[in-house]
C-alpha cells in the first residue's frame, strides 16, 4: 500500500473556475455568505476570484470585495486569478495571499484562452515576480500549467513541454507550481507519471492538482496524485465549472465528494461534512436551473460514517 499523506488540503475555486463558467450572476453577499460558510466548515484556501475586465466575466468583477472580506477572516489563505501584469497589480494591491498565473501548455490552447503564447506567459510572469518585489509585497505567485494532458484543440500534449514550462515558470520567479488537466483527458496512470516527474524537479514547489470529472476520473486522478505526495488539490462545490474549449463537459472535481473520499481514506482536511453539505445545498438554491454535480450530495453521508470517524479519532 502506499504511504499517503496524513493530511490534504482542498482549495476551494468554485467562486472563480466554478461562477465565470456559468450564466447566473451570484451577489456579492452571497459570495461572501459562501466564504464564510466554507471557512466555518474548515476551509482554509479559498479562490475568490479573478482579476480580469468586467466586461468579460460580469460573474466576477466584485472580486476586490471578495479579498477584502476573505483576508478578515483568520488564517484563510486567499489566492485569485490573474491573467496578466495589470491583474497582478491588483492582486498585490489587495493584499491576496497568491496570485495564479494560468499557462497553457498546449500552444493552441494559450492562443485561444490566454492570446498569449506560453512563452509569452512566462515572460509576464517575470514581470509579475518584478512588480510584486518591487512593491515589497508578500502575494505569493503560482503558475498553472493547464492542458497538461491533452487539449480539445491541439489533440496530444507532450509531456515534456508541460515539464519544460514548469522549470521556465520557476527559473522566472513564480514560487510554486501547479498541474491542470484543463478539458478532462486524464488518467491515473498518466497522473502518477507526469506528477512523478514534475515533483522530481519542482519538490515541494509542485504542490497542487486540478482535475476535471469530464469522463469521471477526477477522484482517480486524485488518487493516483497522492500516490507521488501531492496532498493540494483545486475543487468546486458541487462540481460546478468547466472549461470553454471543452463544451458539453462536466465540470471540476466536487469539493464535498473529494472531502469525503479523503475523510474515507484516512486523510485529514479539517472539513466539517455535514456543514459542506448544507453549503452546497443552500449553492442549489442560488444556482437553482444550473447544472450541479457531485454524487454525496444525492445520496449522503453513510450511516457508518460517525462511527468510522469515531473510531479513527
Amino acid at each position: 500500500m502506499p504511504a499517503f499523506p496524513q493530511r490534504a488540503v482542498i482549495r476551494e475555486v468554485g467562486l472563480r473556475d466554478g461562477l465565470q463558467s456559468i450564466r447566473t450572476i451570484v451577489p456579492t453577499a452571497r459570495k461572501i455568505e459562501w466564504i464564510g460558510d466554507a471557512y466555518a466548515a474548515g476551509q482554509r484556501e479559498i479562490e475568490v476570484g479573478s482579476f480580469v475586465p468586467a466586461r468579460l466575466l460580469p460573474q466576477l468583477a466584485d472580486t476586490a470585495e471578495l479579498v477584502a472580506y476573505a483576508r478578515t477572516l483568520p488564517g484563510l489563505f486567499v489566492s485569485v486569478l490573474v491573467p496578466n501584469l495589470k491583474g497582478a497589480e491588483r492582486a498585490i494591491e489587495t493584499q491576496a495571499d497568491l496570485m495564479l498565473v494560468p499557462l497553457s501548455a498546449s500552444r493552441a490552447h494559450s492562443v485561444a484562452n490566454l492570446r498569449k503564447t506560453p512563452e509569452e506567459v512566462v515572460a509576464e510572469v517575470a514581470r509579475m515576480r518584478s512588480a510584486r518585489d518591487a512593491a515589497g509585497s508578500k502575494t505569493m505567485i503560482e503558475g498553472g500549467i493547464g492542458t497538461a494532458f491533452g487539449c480539445t484543440i491541439q489533440g496530444r500534449v507532450d509531456p515534456a513541454d508541460v515539464l519544460r514550462y514548469m522549470q521556465a515558470l520557476l527559473d522566472a520567479g513564480a514560487d510554486r507550481v501547479s498541474i491542470a488537466d484543463t478539458v478532462g483527458y486524464a488518467g491515473p496512470r498518466a497522473v502518477r507519471d507526469l506528477f512523478e516527474k514534475a515533483r522530481a524537479i519542482a519538490g515541494e514547489r509542485f504542490w497542487c492538482g486540478h482535475f476535471h470529472d469530464t469522463r469521471g476520473l477526477a477522484l482517480a486522478n486524485v488518487y493516483a496524485a497522492l500516490e507521488t505526495g501531492v496532498a493540494r488539490f483545486d475543487a468546486t462545490l458541487a462540481g460546478i465549472g468547466g472549461c470553454p474549449h471543452a463544451p458539453g463537459a462536466s465540470g471540476n472535481a466536487s469539493s464535498e465528494d473529494l472531502a469525503f473520499m479523503l475523510a474515507d481514506m484516512g486523510v485529514d482536511t479539517g472539513i466539517d461534512m455535514p456543514a459542506l453539505l448544507n453549503l452546497r445545498a443552500k449553492l442549489a438554491r442560488w444556482l437553482d436551473g444550473e447544472t450541479l454535480r457531485g454524487a454525496l450530495a444525492l445520496a449522503g453521508l453513510p450511516v457508518t460514517y460517525e462511527s468510522t470517524a469515531a473510531i479513527e479519532a
